[in-house]
């Protein structure tokens, strides 16, 4: 199986905060930060299979810091670990301060992708290998999130059993 390190699929994206990016409480709007996540893990994850990577699911997204108009916005990521068809990627989210030059960790988020064929089908990804303590970290506690992530899609499913399709006008 082909193997490629965690560091050719990191991604880094770095944004202004501008008023129309914020909410009533003068913070970036989470669905913002939500879209800047996804756009930069599906990146992360093309890198490495290198074929169209759909999102299979945000399986965490967790707000640490409010982002406010006075900071920029830092986000890297990359692939942690993988599956037969599918990759986990972590999205770190950095806000600095840009008068201060302080910086906090924002936001960290995780997200599964499936890797497609040219039909749609999922298929083998390369294994990914960590280097960093970062990076070799993510990588040895990701067992434990596959666990949680397949656990939470089956319950997921069960309750999809319950819900209605009609809609309440029909």
């Amino acid at each position: 199986m082909e193997t490629k390190f965690s560091k050719e699929t990191r991604c880094f994206k770095v944004s202004r905060v501008f008023p129309t990016d914020v909410n009533n409480h003068n913070t970036l709007f989470g669905g913002k930060l939500m879209s800047y996540i996804d756009d930069i893990a599906s990146i992360s994850a093309s890198k490495l299979c290198r074929v169209t990577a759909v999102t299979a699911s945000t399986d965490s997204v967790d707000f640490l810091q409010p982002i406010r108009p006075s900071d920029s916005v830092s986000l890297e990521s990359f692939v942690t670990w993988t599956g037969r068809t599918s990759m986990e990627v972590f999205v770190k989210v950095i806000r600095e301060d840009l008068l201060s030059g302080e910086r906090k960790i924002a936001a960290t988020a995780f997200l599964t992708f499936v890797a497609l064929d040219k039909n749609n089908r999922p298929i083998p990804v390369p294994q990914v290998v960590p280097e960093t303590e970062e990076e070799r970290k993510l990588h040895e506690t990701a067992e434990y999130r596959t666990k949680m992530r397949k656990g939470r899609r089956e319950e997921s499913k069960k309750f999809a059993d319950y819900l209605l399709t009609q809609y309440p006008w029909e």
